[in-house]
């Protein structure tokens, strides 16, 4: 069985001083968040506020392989069962992934997943301990529980986990407390600098935070190799980001055509921002070669996302095109298709539509402590 570390799959931040105060001082955990189950591997909490806190691994099974799976099929359940009771690590951590997934025909039971992934977590195993700050965090065979969620992630984070990093740096900035200092954020830092080197959600945030200058000297070439990197491993929106690298020469040789080609790729992965920008750079033909049709279709296009202005800018260019080529640009727009990639479409479903919210919404405590 395959031993994978747990990350938060589809998790929206519900009162989230709530959970920066009870990770630090409460004893006693409310029932803050409502979940509700989509499927045994993809749950769900509301929110009241628009920030999302999840981590991601680059694992699209909301998961981090960590060691080959023991698919032993000389092995009962209950072989299994007093071999983790004995003591074996890798039986522990085989049933902790059945009972968390139903699969081996064993039945979804988090209480079970739970109390396997307890015993590995007593050995110091990182993926148990992450696994368990999960569990804990979504309130999955137990009580949420956010001391003992942050408590399991810091643990599992300090032994190399780096899914556990993410996890921890993502509630630092979800966390809607009214003051947050630069130890907090100095932490952050940390820890998305751990996770980065395997982590594209990391390196994305990372790259930003120096693209922006968010408590850090801004560095564009360090803003440019990290938000590159998880362009390349097509992320729509470090795609998105890349673009204006290139147009301003940030860290990197102007360069149109690439911003271009970059635009695309977050285009058609359904990135609204990115169909707007080129559908701008395609009318106005400052930065490229003027391409009334194409505009019009990607407004089009847009103006079904419901993204503002994009029907009245579509509308404009009509005006600009003979029937024919109407005609078929309309129907090149019914047939655009978006194509998100896995990185992508994981990250959406995670997180939301964008990472960079987490910084941006955090911007404010920047200017406040360096007062």
């Amino acid at each position: 069985m395959k031993k994978f570390s747990l990350v938060f799959c589809c998790l929206y931040l519900c009162s989230a001083s709530n959970i920066y105060a009870q990770a630090h001082n409460s004893s006693e955990v409310s029932s803050v968040i409502d979940i509700q189950q989509v499927s045994s591997t993809d749950k769900i909490t509301k929110t009241t506020t628009s920030k999302v806190t999840s981590t991601s691994g680059d694992n699209f099974e909301a998961f981090e392989k960590n060691t080959s799976f023991n698919d032993d099929k000389s092995l009962t359940l209950e072989e299994l069962r007093q071999n983790a009771i004995n003591g074996d690590t890798e039986a522990q951590l085989d049933l902790g992934y059945m009972y968390l997934y139903g699969v081996k025909g064993v039945k979804v039971d988090y209480s079970q997943a739970l109390y396997f992934y307890q015993l590995a977590a007593e050995k110091n195993n990182a993926v148990a301990l992450n696994n368990l700050g999960s569990l804990y965090f979504n309130g999955l065979g137990t009580k949420v529980d956010y001391e003992k969620a942050m408590k399991y992630f810091e643990q599992a984070a300090h032994l190399g986990s780096n899914d556990a990093a993410v996890n921890l740096a993502i509630i630092y900035l979800g966390a809607d407390f009214p003051n947050k200092s630069k130890q907090d954020f100095d932490k952050v830092f940390y820890l998305l600098n751990q996770a980065q080197k395997t982590n594209n959600s990391a390196k994305f945030l990372l790259g930003y935070a120096y693209y922006t200058g968010f408590f850090v000297e801004r560095d564009y070439i360090n803003a440019f190799k990290l938000i590159k990197n998880a362009a390349d491993a097509q992320y729509d929106e470090a795609q998105l980001v890349l673009a204006d690298f290139y147009i301003d020469g940030l860290g990197t040789p102007k360069n149109y055509n690439r911003a271009i080609q970059y635009l695309e790729y977050a285009a058609k992965q359904g990135n609204s921002e990115a169909l707007m920008r080129l559908a701008d750079i395609y009318a106005a033909g400052e930065l490229y070669t003027k391409d009334i049709k194409k505009a019009y279709m990607l407004y089009n296009v847009a103006s079904v996302l419901g993204v503002d202005d994009a029907a009245d800018n579509r509308d404009d260019l009509e005006k600009n095109l003979g029937i024919n080529d109407l005609l078929q640009v309309q129907n090149d727009a019914e047939n655009y298709k978006f194509q998100p990639s896995d990185l992508t479409a994981f990250i959406r479903k995670t997180f939301g539509k964008s990472l960079r919210v987490y910084i941006d919404s955090n911007q404010h405590f920047v200017s406040n402590i360096n007062k």
